[in-house]
């Protein structure tokens, strides 16, 4: 994992490649040229869309930027990207598993749901460095999304384990799903129930809206591009209020 004084050379060192001064950086970041010497110097934080930002002005995918590998240009981002395998069935327990735990709330529709599962997901990622249900997330304008959840729940609607219904919550439709089987805690270990536990006691209170604002702060969604695959690995540079682990200081 890139150190912040890595982070900090390798701005300086790109900057250079393209031969860009601080002052066009910094008009191009709409900041002022001191931040820039200060990013360089490692004496100031970078916020999720500046790196954002800066990844296409260097032209290379965030993960690049935040990575101690070469880089490579931003249209070959996708190459040597490390995507996870699914597991469906620990999957469906885990969406039965938060079902049972917070699906009656009147506030927990699909909105609510995606970014349950998917700060699950990232939250296990960043504490074990290991998938929990292997799901794939997408950017979009909602927020992260499983891209493999309708074909899931429709398999289990099919098979009688969930029940699908509309309702209105303060004046707009909502989908909500209904278990009609209990989740096999067999299939999930102490320490996943713990991550999954976590997340609903912090966030199923939310509605949409400030659900879908609390995903837009987080760092693996403000660093990728929209409509793309969010990459596990930008879990390792949440900001402290998003990380879920504790880590030496440097």
């Amino acid at each position: 994992m890139i150190t912040k004084k890595e982070l900090a050379k390798k701005i300086k060192k790109l900057r250079e490649d393209l031969g860009l001064s601080q002052q066009e950086i910094a008009k191009k970041l709409d900041l002022p040229r001191p931040s820039i010497s200060q990013m360089e110097s490692a004496q100031r934080e970078i916020s999720g869309m500046e790196l954002a930002k800066l990844s296409k002005i260097f032209e290379i995918s965030s993960d690049d930027l935040l990575s101690p590998e070469p880089k490579r240009k931003l249209s070959q981002s996708t190459k040597g990207f490390k995507m996870p395998k699914l597991n469906k069935e620990k999957f469906k327990q885990v969406l039965l598993y938060i079902l049972e735990k917070c699906g009656a709330k009147p506030n927990v529709g699909e909105t609510v749901i995606y970014k349950l599962l998917y700060f699950t997901d990232f939250n296990f990622y960043e504490l074990y460095e290991g998938y929990l249900t292997g799901e794939v997330y997408r950017k979009i304008s909602y927020g992260p999304a499983p891209c493999h959840f309708k074909e899931i729940v429709d398999e289990m609607i099919k098979k009688g384990e969930l029940k699908k219904i509309t309702t209105e919550y303060f004046g707009k439709t909502q989908k909500k799903y209904i278990p009609q089987a209990k989740p096999d805690l067999g299939k999930l270990n102490g320490r996943e129930l713990e991550v999954i536990d976590g997340v609903i006691e912090r966030l199923s209170s939310m509605n949409a809206l400030a659900i879908e604002d609390h995903s837009h702060s987080d760092i693996p969604w403000q660093v990728t591009d929209d409509k793309k695959i969010i990459d596990y690995e930008t879990v390792f540079y949440r900001k402290p209020a998003y990380s879920v682990r504790e880590y030496p200081e440097e």
